[in-house]
């Protein structure tokens, strides 16, 4: 007699290959704390706009043009424009290789290669200027910084599911609200994010306190270990860091 005993669904020995990794979840969280460390700079350093939150801008914009204050348009708009630049820069680089689920594309990396770079040249004329930059200079940096973040935005749509938001957080916030908490599924590595958010501008704000000229060392630094983290493959392949 044939045996009729149904057979037991065999289960898996290791995360499936579509799983969150560790290694990318990582990265992300460090790519989070650098965007914060450039828009402390940016917002209490230079000229009081954001670096990477454009949506933010655009009212600051509009409220310097209803008050008719030139200074606040010009930083608006050289801060839009080079999120801008930078964003679409990295669109065109990364066009070709989609990012996968479980891994950053090389075009990915060297784009965020170039963010460390650029923030690295950012962090020694800063301290070439001692941390005081003049009127000329703060223009150059505001715009230089918000380039930067257009590059790491870029970035991380380009690697689609393996990647996060990483410098305008209020959607994962309102995900994490309505379909974590209020659907009884939170994801733990969205108060990471928004966490390190915190923690990045923290960090740099006790830098421009105590050691203004050195300010301009921690974004680099974490972009840097960001790509670091980013590079270990577990078990053949990273995952998703949504």
């Amino acid at each position: 007699m044939s045996d009729a005993r149904p057979k037991r669904a065999t289960e898996p020995s290791g995360p499936s290959p579509t799983e969150p990794g560790t290694a990318l979840r990582v990265a992300v969280v460090l790519l989070v704390a650098a965007s914060g460390a450039v828009e402390t700079i940016s917002f209490t350093a230079l000229d009081h706009v954001f670096a990477g939150v454009m949506t933010s801008n655009l009212a600051l914009l509009g409220m310097a043009v209803g008050r008719a204050q030139a200074t606040g348009v010009t930083a608006a708009v050289l801060a839009l424009a080079g999120f801008g630049v930078g964003a679409a820069v990295t669109a065109w680089f990364t066009r070709r290789p989609r990012g996968e689920v479980t891994r950053w594309s090389p075009p990915v990396l060297w784009s965020l290669a170039g963010e460390a770079l650029l923030l690295a040249a950012g962090a020694v004329t800063w301290a070439l200027l001692d941390g005081a930059p003049g009127p000329l200079a703060r223009d150059v940096l505001q715009c230089g910084a918000a380039l930067t973040m257009g590059i790491q935005s870029g970035a991380m749509v380009a690697a689609g599911h393996a990647a996060a938001p990483t410098t305008y957080l209020t959607g994962s916030l309102a995900t994490y609200i309505v379909k974590g908490v209020g659907a009884g599924r939170p994801n733990r590595w969205v108060p990471a994010r928004l966490a390190a958010l915190m923690v990045g501008a923290a960090a740099s704000m006790a830098v421009l306190r105590n050691a203004a000229a050195w300010a301009g060392v921690l974004p680099p630094v974490l972009v840097v270990c960001a790509l670091l983290a980013a590079g270990v493959r577990r078990g053949g392949a990273a995952g998703p860091a949504r």
